[in-house]
């Protein structure tokens, strides 16, 4: 019976220790997981600022003479007593310590040349806004990259080629704005995979064939501007989607090659309130419903091939940039 005590107590006393030597491994690791993650959130964070500094300093090259932004120093995001870099906006990412570029505003500063590629390596953007300067060529495939990018303002430019179809990948994207350069080929149906797009500004470019009627299915797009390209088809086509364009408040459809009626359908579109359909091929009448239409206050007619008596709603006026219907 003692005996059997005896290798009791030592099981006992066997079992303690291991406990006290398991624990201890497990502090082991622990302690050196979290020195490895420590050390990749320090490798993460300097290879984060590596890219951002490549690709902003490509953007930089660029501008030659006309640098007239402050970019100073090693830091984008600013380094001691150094503010960041004009136009550079950085935010911390949550549960870390470091920065990444989240917003970059470059415009009106004539940068020169093709669209700066390394900025497709700002992962962390979510507003890129280059308007009114001199980019050409394409919009480069890889701006699918940026899935935190709300808002992407091109406009303004000399860009060419198609509009990339990976720009539907941006799930996040609110603001779209093409407007004023030189792409041409077909609107992409992929835009129709954007569930929070709510402007698409397309006009004066030299886009052709029909508007995508997927864009009807985007629950929260409010203004659609397609003027001044040299797109065909029918509004019939473009609104055969049943409960199409639900938020659609304003319609810009002037100075195409667009052909055929103008259907009472259209005015299902409950929220529209502008809507331009001047210098096309349009003939017939205008239904009565849309001089009943609740809210449309602007209807623009002129250049087409409407029956005599048909009249416009509204004063016709030029919007301008300024208008708050444009800001972000």
């Amino acid at each position: 019976m003692p005996s059997n005590f005896g290798l009791l107590c030592s099981a006992f006393n066997l079992f303690v220790v291991a406990s006290l030597l398991l624990n201890d491994v497990v502090q082991c690791k622990t302690l050196k997981r979290d020195g490895v993650y420590a050390i990749l959130n320090e490798n993460r964070e300097e290879h984060a600022m590596v890219i951002s500094v490549k690709a902003l300093n490509e953007i930089k090259a660029s501008l030659g003479w006309r640098v007239v932004y402050a970019w100073v120093g090693d830091d984008p995001c600013g380094d001691g007593d150094l503010p960041p870099w004009s136009g550079v906006k950085c935010s911390t990412v949550s549960g870390n310590d470091y920065r990444v570029v989240t917003e970059l505003e470059v415009y009106a500063v004539s940068i020169v040349g093709p669209f700066p590629l390394a900025v497709t390596n700002l992962m962390d953007l979510t507003r890129l806004d280059l308007h009114n300067n001199k980019l050409t060529g394409p919009i480069p495939s890889q701006i699918g990259r940026l899935k935190h990018l709300k808002i992407l303002n091109l406009r303004w430019n000399k860009l060419q080629d198609s509009i990339p179809p990976e720009i539907g990948e941006l799930k996040q994207l609110t603001h779209l704005y093409l407007s004023f350069n030189n792409f041409k080929g077909e609107i992409p149906k992929e835009l129709a995979n954007l569930p929070e797009l709510r402007y698409l500004q397309l006009h004066e470019n030299r886009l052709i064939g029909r508007i995508p009627p997927e864009l009807g299915t985007l629950p929260k797009l409010r203004h659609l501007d397609v003027g001044n390209n040299h797109l065909v088809g029918t509004i019939r086509e473009l609104i055969r989607v049943e409960g199409c364009f639900p938020a659609l408040r304003n319609l810009y459809l002037n100075n195409n090659y667009l052909t055929g009626g103008i259907p009472s359908q259209l005015a299902n579109l409950t929220n529209l309130e502008i809507l331009y359909l001047d210098h096309n091929q349009f003939s017939g009448r205008i239904p009565d419903s849309f001089y009943k239409h609740q809210f449309l206050k602007e209807m623009y007619i002129e250049g087409n091939s409407f029956r005599q008596g048909v009249k416009p709603i509204g004063d016709h006026k030029i919007l301008e940039l300024s208008d708050s219907e444009f800001l972000f």
